[in-house]
């Protein structure tokens, strides 16, 4: 890289967003609805390194193209996709979704119950199908049963330690 063109990515740096967003605009020929300094920061540096440099060559443009024209895109791989079982099976993939499908996977089965101490009160909920029971009433989420134990706002599946990970340990 040039010595001229580390000059000019170094002032980058100094621009405010404003200035960064006409730059865009001057090297990619449109505006970026963008606001965050370090997107377009990269991005243009980006640009600046292909024109000086010369970019992809035409050859892997062309692969390119091909490689996103073959691909078949998925967001998330399948729940089973290391199972041995013929669900695993990509032929067998279904491309609908089943409606209903049970909810939150933290969630305990209905009719279990969520226990907890909160000053000196055990705080019991039972889950149930359509919602949570607490003192008699049904809430539509452990949240809004935190709410009602707390008087604030709090994320139900800390309150009752069942959101996973080292935050729940923490609650």
């Amino acid at each position: 890289m040039s010595r001229t063109l580390k000059a000019e990515i170094e002032g980058l740096r100094r621009m405010t967003v404003g200035q960064l967003r006409a730059k865009h605009l001057e090297l990619f020929g449109e505006e970026c609805r963008s606001n965050h300094k370090d997107f377009l920061f990269k991005r243009i540096t980006w640009r600046m390194q292909a024109v000086a440099e010369g970019g992809l060559s035409e050859r892997a443009r062309q692969r390119a193209m091909e490689l996103a024209n073959d691909a078949n895109l998925r967001i998330r791989a399948p729940k089973d996709a290391f199972a041995d079982t013929p669900a695993a099976d990509p032929a067998c993939a279904v491309g609908a979704r089943v409606e209903g499908g049970g909810g939150d996977a933290r969630l305990p089965m209905p009719g279990q119950m969520l226990t907890r101490m909160y000053k000196d009160r055990i705080i019991s909920v039972q889950v149930r199908e359509n919602g949570f029971e607490f003192d008699g009433k049904i809430y539509k989420s452990l949240s809004s049963v935190a709410r009602a134990v707390t008087g604030t706002r709090w994320n139900g599946f800390l309150f009752f330690g069942i959101a996973g990970g080292k935050d729940a340990a923490s609650a």
